[in-house]
């Protein structure tokens, strides 16, 4: 194992998008055991430390792997396609258009049966961005086009945070 290695050279998985869940589990669970400080108690203090080291290591690499949007980002970031999410927040006319329309719908929501269809709208346009990440990536190798989705797909995530609170307020 290299610290300098990518998290997917580390978790010997290939660099793509998709990803099998319970493989990336197991090898989470084989490398801790491999680098657990405790192994390191007899050989001292030092290589306590740089056990520590690779755990946390292990669990960022971990971390960033399983979830969709993090493991997006940093393909594309490798691949010289930073998000910049920060101050890059231009979005497709029609994107943004359905994002007022989700806003409108959601302030207008009076009742869990409206809240429950928009969450259903919501889902959709997370699994369509979701399924273009992963053509976008592994089929056409559009690293620019995937940056812009994961930013799309964030503003998706944000408004799910949004409509689940709205759930909360109805439910009270």
């Amino acid at each position: 194992m290299n610290l300098n290695d990518t998290d997917f050279q580390l978790f010997a998985v290939p660099a793509t998008f998709a990803q099998d869940r319970a493989a990336l589990d197991a090898r989470w669970k084989e490398l801790q055991r491999e680098a657990h400080p405790d192994r390191f108690a007899a050989q001292g203090a030092a290589a306590q430390r740089v056990a520590m080291q690779w755990s946390v290591r292990i669990n960022e690499a971990y971390q960033r792997l399983k979830d969709p949007i993090r493991r997006a980002s940093y393909i594309c970031e490798l691949n010289g396609a930073p998000l910049n999410a920060e101050n890059n927040t231009a979005m497709p006319p029609d994107f943004l258009m359905q994002q007022m329309e989700w806003r409108e719908a959601l302030d207008d929501a009076g009742d869990i049966a409206a809240v429950e269809q928009l969450q259903a709208e919501v889902e959709a346009g997370r699994a369509r961005a979701l399924s273009s990440l992963d053509w976008l990536i592994d089929e056409k190798g559009d690293y620019p086009a995937a940056a812009q989705q994961v930013r799309a797909l964030m503003f998706i995530e944000r408004f799910g945070q949004d409509v689940e609170a709205k759930f909360d307020q109805l439910g009270q």
